[in-house]
């Protein structure tokens, strides 16, 4: 069972990582000034962020070298973040994206406005059809960096914008758009995160695979609906047995001891022969 005590470690591990974030880009900008802390790391934000590893894989392959502006520690977060992807689904995304994170602490004063509206205002056919624009981002995304052996992508990146949006490396159309994304997350959870990330499109899928995975036990479960309301992505989880949306980024926020009231009814479980078979019926 996943407990209180848990869900403020999700809490502290989004803080932190914002906090490694923002001190790393910080610092890469002193760096150029001459002027940098010592103790740390001063690598540019694309160095650190694993979905640059992903646009440099075909340049990687076939001329041995990284896309522009990408480095090889991208590469190495590349293959942790899947990993562990495969195994818990995208960790990354709901415990470690310090541009997620930000969307879900502005998200808050969205709450406070519209309170249980929030997050329910778009209607539900169209939310989930405005989710599949992000793969057709991570295709963009994909070939044209392919192509073009550059990081095109960082000219319309928000999380790069947020980060450098005090520099001279930062792009107009990438402070634009995250503009927009901050003004819908007053209205909307994690805008960005469901219909236009190509990194949480592609970690998505390894949802459908995973095999520690959310599981609802229909048997104690009591449909009081608060799992639906308090996850962030607008998955059904009161009508799964077993939650294989491509959307959940594995959160927790709607597991017995945060969001539902009822012991071991949502959980983050282990496979099991018997289960799998009972779901396949």
């Amino acid at each position: 069972m996943l407990t209180k005590k848990k869900i403020n470690l999700r809490l502290i591990s989004q803080i932190l990582f914002f906090i490694i974030i923002a001190a790393i880009t910080v610092n890469h900008s002193l760096a150029e000034q001459g002027s940098a802390v010592e103790a740390v790391p001063s690598a540019s934000i694309h160095a650190v962020c694993p979905f640059g590893g992903v646009v440099s894989i075909y340049r990687f392959v076939t001329q041995g070298s990284f896309v522009q502006k990408v480095h090889e520690a991208s590469f190495s977060l590349m293959v942790i973040v899947f990993f562990s992807a495969v195994l818990f689904g995208p960790v990354f995304c709901g415990w470690v994206c310090p541009f997620g994170s930000f969307q879900e602490w502005v998200g808050k004063l969205g709450r406070r406005f519209f309170g249980r509206r929030y997050n329910s205002l778009v209607p539900r056919k169209a939310d989930r059809l405005l989710g599949y624009l992000r793969y057709l981002v991570l295709v963009w995304v994909v070939y044209a960096t392919a192509v073009s052996a550059k990081l095109v992508f960082s000219t319309y990146d928000p999380y790069s914008a947020l980060f450098t949006f005090w520099t001279s490396e930062v792009q107009l159309t990438a402070v634009a758009i995250l503009i927009l994304v901050i003004l819908a997350s007053l209205f909307v959870e994690r805008p960005w995160c469901k219909y236009a990330c190509p990194y949480g499109a592609l970690l998505g899928l390894t949802n459908l695979v995973r095999p520690f995975s959310i599981r609802r036990e229909p048997s104690t479960c009591i449909s009081c609906g608060k799992c639906d309301r308090t996850c962030p992505m607008n998955i059904k989880v009161s009508e799964s047995t077993n939650v294989r949306d491509t959307r959940c980024i594995s959160c927790m926020e709607c597991t017995s001891g945060s969001a539902c009231p009822v012991k071991e009814t949502v959980e983050l479980t282990a496979p099991s022969p018997r289960r799998s078979a009972n779901e396949a019926e």
